[in-house]
């Protein structure tokens, strides 16, 4: 297969042994780097003359891009892209390819666990079980109200691989479930069943909204101000997939005035958020530390796809998922 070479950028694993291992079984040379933090000049140094690049959070800009000498695939160890300047590596004939499949179970099993988590408010009931052992006496003030979720409608913002996922482990729950999501075929709509609605629609009638769609303009601060007003005072925001989505301000000015009941929340705009966040010691919101992606079977999947796509690509076949598909067509 030649000696290509073969850079990560940064991970999240413990190490890379597997991968180190399975890549010298093809006579691919493989380095793995922990630049998330570093400079470009330090990430360039490190990924200039790669053959293929593997990276998680590490920013590929333009600039970068430019000056990489031998790249013909970027890899996104993940489902969003939005680190990676797509364009510009069309216009340096890069391959880009991400892993769009690989976690969709444990993020549409992380935003039931969030729904449920808000609707019977099960982490704010462990303040009321301590000051109630303390007290000697259940003493249940500022618990209430709680709703049960059968009748209740649920909101969902994006139907692909993970919003469809949510929808058909939720469907038996009892719940009237509606959707947006203006790519979807007429097709796929019907193949799902599913009511949809237009986005104010959606976000007036829900009693928990929760958001499945990439970071794009378009969706940038999909909760903002105006969405929050629409909605119920009784309502909540679940977002799993893409911190950006929230404009985190004003989600914390919903909650704080009752606009809205509250939220729940897994990704940031920066992540790890810093301590004086909008968010921290607000009541009503649950967070999380950009987890819903983690089971010990996704990670394994994850690892596998990319090696496989890495080994395509060194067989001189396309990688699995590839995002500028107009690469592949020149």
């Amino acid at each position: 297969m030649g000696q290509l070479k073969v850079v990560v950028t940064d991970y999240i694993e413990d190490n890379l042994d597997w991968e180190a291992e399975e890549l010298a079984k093809a006579g691919l040379r493989f380095e793995a780097c922990q630049l998330k933090f570093k400079t470009e000049s330090e990430v360039l140094e490190r990924i200039a003359d790669a053959d293929i690049v593997v990276v998680n959070m590490v920013p590929l800009t333009e600039s970068i891009l430019s000056r990489l000498k031998n790249c013909r695939l970027i890899i996104r160890h993940g489902i969003g892209y939005d680190n990676v300047d797509v364009d510009a590596c069309t216009k340096h004939g890069i391959q880009f390819a991400y892993q769009p499949d690989y976690c969709k179970e444990d993020v549409a099993e992380h935003a039931i666990a969030l729904i449920f988590a808000c609707a019977r408010k099960v982490v704010w009931s462990r303040e009321i079980l301590d000051k109630s052992s303390a007290a000697g006496q259940w003493d249940f003030s500022g618990l209430f109200p709680i709703y049960r979720l059968d009748g209740k409608t649920l909101g969902i913002v994006g139907v692909g691989r993970i919003g469809s996922r949510v929808y058909r482990k939720l469907k038996s729950f009892g719940l009237k479930i509606i959707a947006n999501d203006p790519y979807l075929s007429p097709t796929r709509m019907a193949d799902l069943g599913l009511e949809f609605v237009d986005k104010e629609t959606l976000f007036r009638n829900s009693d928990f909204v929760t958001i499945h769609t990439p970071l794009t303009d378009e969706t940038r601060h999909l909760i903002n101000a105006r969405t929050l007003g629409w909605m119920k005072p009784t309502a909540y925001v679940v977002n799993t997939s893409r911190g950006p989505m929230v404009d985190d301000q004003a989600l914390a000015d919903a909650v704080k005035t009752g606009r809205i009941a509250g939220a729940a929340i897994d990704v940031f705009s920066h992540e790890p958020p810093p301590p004086d966040h909008p968010l921290f010691g607000l009541e009503n919101i649950i967070l999380t530390p950009h987890i819903a992606w983690a089971s010990e079977e996704a990670g394994w999947e994850i690892r596998r796809s990319i090696v496989n796509d890495i080994l395509a690509a060194a067989r001189g076949e396309p990688a699995r998922c590839v995002v500028n598909q107009e690469i592949l067509e020149a």
